[in-house]
């Protein structure tokens, strides 16, 4: 865990190690699939993992932080940009946390044809370098860019840097929380494994393509995995994951394969307050919603733990999950930099049966926001065996005000504490108070006088002493207020609680863990 937190401080990431490139053999003229990039996955899983390094020059591993960060591509030397195509494609410039070399290549009518280093398509600043004799570094990653916005303009739209990290906007958004591959370890076993793509294939877009489509190989020492991903771009970007994985014999056994993992960060929020700082909230997303097999829907507030905390969430089978940022207004972070507001959520939605598992949250502690705290994915109840395909696909939406909600209401904000009480100090501090204003055409709909109850439950740690729902007379809403008894405070106590009315279940279920002290 500790390594996870310091791997996932910086934008996107690429401090760990693995193993060098290896080309495909007669790729120039050869087409390149899904299924090309499967086979080399299933061949590479029923080999001993290659953990190659390829050693970057000397006056590239002295740059520092500012350095590194000066040396930028030159946009005149996009790829596709010659052609005046939709999307164009920018590359990442090895050095300091991007130590790995990613090898790219382009899928034309023609054949396909490697992308090799060439320092000319780099401004290196202020840097006194001498590439001439570095020869092919590859690259660390890519980004491509769409007319997302305007016309005029053609915005970054999905970036490739770092491990198997990845992540996309929407139209009117900011960069947040991240996508990966494949997460290995995170919780359960011993040190985290860090599956990275060593290889992109890029489908050369169409003159009027909308979409763009490019394929990745997946490497680790206990995993492969064969990756295509089409990127629909819009109000609502659209990643389309298609993912075949194969874990290779020997070596410790797996402990957790997480599947469509986010990671994001929550410094604090509404329902944690932090004193000093004129901010209401900081994070990239507030809460992870979940829609089961059963269709049940979830939400769990995110929290910034003092030590890490893992919760799950067994299904049987998955409809969709996420970390999401429902908070959409600035004033709720006042931010002029940052815009929090901005930060898109992220919905993945199974395209299939994913069969039996859970979703597994971590938080973890972080002092400030620079750090990447948070990671949600999928656990397959089942793994494969060696060599035995594990086939998922699924869709990650990058949602702005526009989200995927329950159809009945949901949780609006989630504030703790105690207003005005009589209780004395000691009362006050065994018991924790809620705050819930819920949201939603269920609740729209209910004709006037309706009695709406709230239904909450405490764990064996907790008692529920006070539970009631009452129209909030502000806005459409329903506030729903929670008081309950902690029998431990040194333990954890997991509650639910959802809206009723008569027999008809009106919302989601908030589902919370108030943290042991």
């Amino acid at each position: 865990m500790l390594q996870l937190l310091r791997l996932l401080r910086l934008l996107c990431l690429g401090l760990l190690t693995g193993g060098l490139w290896h080309s495909v053999h007669a790729q120039t003229a050869a087409a390149v699939d899904f299924e090309t990039v499967a086979g080399l996955a299933r061949a590479r899983a029923a080999a001993p993992d290659a953990a190659a390094t390829s050693a970057l020059p000397a006056e590239l591993q002295a740059l520092d932080y500012d350095g590194y960060r000066d040396i930028r591509f030159r946009p005149a030397r996009a790829l596709w940009r010659d052609a005046q195509l939709p999307f164009e494609t920018m590359f990442f410039h090895r050095g300091l946390y991007q130590q790995e070399a990613v090898r790219i290549h382009e899928i034309t009518p023609q054949g396909v044809r490697p992308l090799a280093y060439d320092s000319g398509d780099y401004d290196f600043g202020k840097n006194a370098l001498q590439p001439q004799g570095w020869g092919d570094l590859g690259h660390a990653g890519l980004r491509v860019h769409y007319p997302l916005n305007s016309p005029q303009y053609k915005d970054e739209l999905v970036v490739f840097l770092g491990a198997s990290y990845f992540r996309a906007l929407g139209a009117g958004q900011q960069y947040g929380l991240s996508a990966r591959g494949l997460a290995i370890d995170t919780v359960g076993g011993g040190t985290e494994e860090f599956p990275r793509f060593t290889q992109f294939w890029l489908e050369r877009p169409a003159p009027d393509a909308r979409q763009v489509v490019l394929y990745a190989l997946l490497e680790s020492p206990r995993a492969t995995g064969a990756y295509r991903f089409e990127i629909v771009p819009g109000t609502q970007t659209v990643t389309r994951v298609r993912s075949r994985i194969f874990l290779r014999a020997g070596g410790s056994p797996i402990a957790t394969l997480g599947v469509a993992p986010l990671t994001s960060m929550f410094f604090f929020g509404e329902n944690q307050p932090r004193a000093g700082d004129f901010r209401p909230e900081v994070h990239d997303s507030d809460g992870l919603q979940i829609e089961t097999g059963d269709g049940e829907w979830l939400w769990r507030p995110l929290q910034n733990p003092a030590r890490p905390t893992v919760n799950t969430f067994t299904a049987n089978g998955l409809r969709g999950f996420g970390l999401m940022q429902r908070d959409r207004a600035f004033t709720s972070y006042e931010d002029v930099e940052a815009r929090y507001e901005r930060r898109p959520s992220a919905w993945v939605k199974p395209l299939g049966d994913w069969g039996p598992g859970r979703v597994e949250l971590l938080q973890l502690p972080t002092p400030d926001e620079t750090h990447d705290n948070v990671v949600a994915y999928w656990v397959p109840a089942r793994l494969p065996a060696p060599g035995e395909p594990l086939e998922l696909a699924y869709e990650i939406a990058w949602q702005g005000d526009t989200q995927q909600r329950p159809p009945g209401s949901w949780a609006a904000q989630s504030r703790r504490g105690i207003g005005y009480s009589k209780l004395d100090a000691r009362a006050q501090a065994q018991q924790v108070q809620y705050v819930v204003d819920f949201t939603g055409p269920a609740l729209d709909a209910l004709p006037p006088g309706a009695q709406v109850r709230a239904v909450a439950s405490a764990d064996a740690n907790g008692r529920v002493l006070e539970q009631n729902a009452y129209p909030n007379p502000a806005g459409k809403s329903w506030r729903m207020t929670l008081r309950v008894q902690r029998i431990d405070p040194a333990r954890p106590v997991e509650l639910r609680a959802f809206l009723q009315h008569d027999t008809h279940i009106l919302s989601e279920t908030w589902t919370n863990i108030i943290l042991p002290e």
